[in-house]
């Protein structure tokens, strides 16, 4: 029964118009690419876009893969609504020249086993109505997914010491039975160290409106996001901790989903807390624009990084909860360090 409601809430985001085959906007058209990626990230409340210097960079802000050093590979698995649906995601970002980076990422978001019983149905009354003398033949069932893909293509420079930017190419792959669309994006991104440890950041996503088109004849437009944030770093009790705050800048009229709104512009908040020892391991907590607490926690290994990150969908515990764990690999080996002029 949760997987047939999940289903019936996801179909609904196939516009209306859809069927008939029209030109509409879909307010939440994005949805599915805001989830966010990275155990750590996560566990800070998605406040990222300001201190992404790891392989995630290419997600929260393409500005900050300028900053590795060696090659970083990254894989994520979420499961969400009791194992319904499941959210996978994985990355690896290259130096590239002595200021440079380039990095592929790739998400994909679905519901796998749906019973498709359109043609299942048999009508033993002869009437050509089917009622409850119907019945399903069990052979003619099929089985199909609901998946959504996205596909970034990342480039990142250092400019100076202090400021670096970047873009992506997203590619944007949306199936559901017989229905599919296809789209293209464009993500920009700014990285500031203005002074001491605090940094600055700032990602402009879907820049140009993204184009999302049905073979129904239906294009959606994802509205530009503007995410801005900043982070400062300082040193006590033995550890290093690391305050971050982000908020969400939308264009799309969201009077009632967002956390302040005016008129046709709606601002949400993240905020986050990192306390890490030595490098060693870290404790994260924060909260996020859908009002929920996250907790996480972080584990440094030689060429390896696990973070695990928790969040509860709503009090009651009805929609459970979500566990990310995610694994980054770097090549931290000098025949694979940054090259310098």
């Amino acid at each position: 029964m949760k997987k047939f409601l999940i289903v019936i809430i996801m179909a609904g985001l196939i516009p209306g118009s859809a069927v008939a085959g029209s030109f509409g906007i879909g307010k939440y058209a994005g949805e599915f690419i805001s989830i966010g990626v990275g155990g750590r990230a996560l566990g800070l409340g998605s406040a990222y876009v300001a201190i992404a210097n790891d392989v995630t960079a290419g997600y929260w802000n393409p500005a900050g893969l300028a900053h590795i050093t060696y090659p970083e590979i990254i894989l994520m698995h979420d499961e969400r609504f009791g194992s319904l649906m499941n959210y996978d995601y994985g990355a690896i970002a290259l130096p590239y020249g002595s200021n440079a980076s380039i990095g592929v990422s790739i998400m994909r978001l679905g519901i796998d086993g749906i019973h498709d019983t359109r043609n299942a149905l048999v009508d033993y009354t002869g009437g050509g109505i089917l009622d409850d003398a119907a019945r399903l033949d069990y052979d003619k069932i099929t089985e199909h997914s609901w998946a959504d893909w996205v596909l970034y293509l990342t480039y990142s420079k250092q400019r100076s010491q202090r400021l670096s930017y970047g873009f992506n190419i997203k590619l944007i792959r949306r199936d559901f039975i017989e229905y599919h669309a296809s789209g293209i994006g464009f993500d920009v991104g700014l990285m500031y160290n203005p002074v001491g440890n605090l940094f600055l950041g700032i990602n402009a996503q879907d820049i140009t409106t993204t184009l999302v088109a049905w073979n129904t004849g239906t294009n959606d437009l994802i509205s530009p996001t503007l995410k801005v944030g900043s982070g400062y770093m300082f040193d006590a009790f033995g550890g290093a901790f690391i305050p971050v705050i982000d908020f969400d800048l939308r264009f799309e009229n969201r009077s009632f989903a967002s956390n302040m709104s005016f008129g046709p512009v709606s601002v949400d908040f993240h905020a986050g807390m990192e306390y890490s020892v030595r490098n060693l391991f870290a404790l994260r907590a924060g909260y996020n624009d859908i009002g929920n607490l996250t907790l996480g926690a972080g584990i440094h290994l030689p060429k390896m990084d696990i973070d695990y990150s928790f969040a509860q969908f709503d009090g009651a515990g009805q929609l459970g909860n979500t566990h990310r764990i995610s694994l980054r690999i770097t090549l931290s080996e000098d025949r694979y360090a940054r090259k310098s002029d």
